[in-house]
């Protein structure tokens, strides 16, 4: 348990709720060395001998799935005044989902805080504060680990998420001696078999379809029979219960497994015999359904797995960062819709109710929601509206995002002179956006809707590495002591710096000279004692 709360705050959810702002840190997350009370006290510890020369810090971080349900809604919480009000809100409900975090700090005071590797199946945040989640796999290093702690999880079950057994794995290595010299410093691995997330939309009103304020004149479409209400996005989705595990009648789901990993490792650096420092995230993902079990139902394929490579060899010029961008393609019944990839980041896709205009161009319709320009109708399939203006009241909006690549550089003094660079990236965002005609259909409740009510992200991914300005030194600064030799710089004889080194040997002399007199005494013999004259005593009868 103390290395757990000990762990640097980058191993939580909250890192990975704020992925850009974790990347252009400039503190370095550790426990913070104590300092004595008196000034003149000497120090409380004393580095090793011999002490590694290679000082290096990086860290990485994947998530499979991160959700957040009115995201910039909560003020951040800060012990000291006025510095909450600089800080980014944060979401009013988190979770996260496979999450992988792999770091290394030659600067920490613990010494398994050195290297730590951390696998964990899902962490929750309310309000910005997030314990520590259940089934965690967590190794740090020293003392160096030469196998990894592996292990599974079942998660458990929650009304707005559903996610298959995770298989975890973390290790951590960090020599005595060579410090973080020890080719991969820490690697975590974090597999989801399957996911699926959001079967109702809970910061939305729990208003019925019909008590929606239509247009003047307009009605619901023919055939549409609303039996569900606003939070089921007008039957999109199941509206409640527990979400299905193959991802019907939810927003999104992966019916395949996931995998995310995180390592940070040293690397060679050309034309030099130090290293550098090198964090990557990778993420692993097949294809992605939105509103499966629907006519209107979207596949995502991922084309191009995304990869962020964050190598810093201590000077701007050299340091680098590598992101594999990833080409997502979005589907219906096999036809591409559009693509989603570096020129086109982003696409909109619309969420509206069927008004009775529909009903004159395509007949009766069936009681989905139109999304994306199509509406489902009973006779003749699967329909472009073309001009919905007039023929649909928008609910919102399901806005797609990928590659927000952030990078933040930095030349950094303390605690040693050097580079440091960062990166976040994600795969995919989706949010649920309101629309103005939402806001007014609710009448005085559409005022209080905030502009964004839910927001799903898929591989959020950070990285960061921070090298000395000529790269990282393997060795140390002496060799160990052979085999019965004695160790190096140790002095032979300890200086006395108080009269209490005296006392002991003062005891034991005057105990040895007490000791010698009573056995002088007790050795020699007695001398006899001369007989005392007798006493004068006068005769009875004295002379005359």
């Amino acid at each position: 348990m103390p290395r757990m709360l000990a762990l640097p705050l980058t191993a939580a959810v909250l890192v990975l709720s704020a992925v850009p702002a974790a990347a252009q840190s400039t503190t370095i997350p550790t426990t913070p060395i104590p300092q004595p009370n008196d000034p003149g006290q000497a120090p409380i510890t004393q580095p090793p001998n011999p002490q590694p020369l290679g000082r290096a810090v990086g860290d990485a971080g994947t998530g499979l799935g991160v959700l957040r349900l009115l995201p910039n809604a909560v003020p951040t919480n800060a012990i000291l005044p006025g510095v909450g009000e600089q800080l980014p809100k944060q979401a009013a409900f988190e979770a996260g989902m496979g999450l992988a975090s792999a770091q290394a700090n030659s600067e920490s005071y613990l010494a398994y805080e050195r290297s730590i590797a951390q696998s964990s199946p899902f962490g929750i945040a309310v309000g910005g504060n997030s314990p520590q989640a259940p089934g965690t796999l967590v190794q740090t290093a020293l003392p160096d680990n030469p196998e990894p702690r592996t292990g599974g999880f079942n998660a458990p079950k929650n009304p707005l998420l559903n996610v298959g057994l995770l298989n975890g794995s973390a290790h951590a290595r960090w020599s005595a001696t060579e410090g973080p010299c020890v080719g991969t410093i820490a690697d975590a691995v974090t597999e989801v078999a399957s996911l699926s997330a959001l079967n109702v939309i809970p910061s939305l009103p729990n208003v019925g379809l019909p008590n929606l304020q239509l247009p003047d004149g307009a009605k619901l479409a023919e055939g549409f029979e609303p039996g569900k209400g606003l939070q089921a996005l007008g039957g999109l989705l199941a509206g409640g219960g527990q979400t299905s595990a193959d991802g019907t009648n939810a927003l999104l789901s992966l019916p395949n497994t996931l995998s995310a990993r995180s390592t940070v490792r040293l690397v060679d650096l050309p034309g030099s015999k130090n290293k550098a420092v090198e964090s990557t995230s990778t993420l692993q993902a097949a294809n992605i359904n939105l509103l499966k079990g629907t006519p209107l139902e979207l596949t995502i394929k991922v084309a191009s797995q995304p990869t962020l490579r964050v190598t810093s060899t201590g000077k701007r010029e050299t340091s680098k960062v590598e992101y594999t961008a990833p080409v997502l393609t979005v589907e219906r019944q096999g036809k591409v819709l559009f693509t989603l990839d570096a020129a086109n980041p982003t696409k909109d896709i619309p969420v509206g109710l069927p008004l009775d205009a529909l009903t004159q161009q395509f007949g009766p319709v069936e009681s989905v929601p139109v999304v994306g320009g199509l509406v489902s109708t009973l006779t003749k399939g699967v329909q472009p509206v073309g001009d919905t203006a007039g023929k649909v009241l928008d609910l919102g909006v399901l806005r797609l995002g990928i590659a927000q690549l952030d990078d933040k550089k930095l030349d950094m003094t303390d605690p040693f002179k050097g580079f440091q660079l960062g990166a976040a990236a994600r795969l995919l965002d989706l949010q649920v956006l309101p629309t103005k005609a939402l806001k007014q259909s609710l009448g005085e409740a559409g005022n209080a809707l905030p502009s964004s009510l839910a927001q799903l992200t898929l591989g959020e991914q950070v990285a960061r590495a921070y090298a000395p300005e000529n790269g990282v030194e393997c060795g140390s600064t002496s060799t160990p002591p052979p085999a019965g030799g004695e160790a190096p710089g140790v002095p032979k004889k300890l200086a006395q710096t108080s009269a209490a080194y005296a006392t002991v040997p003062l005891f034991w002399s005057g105990t040895a000279l007490l000791l010698i007199g009573v056995v002088l005494v007790a050795a020699l013999p007695r001398r006899p004692r001369k007989a005392a004259p007798a006493a004068f005593k006068p005769s009875p009868r004295p002379r005359k």
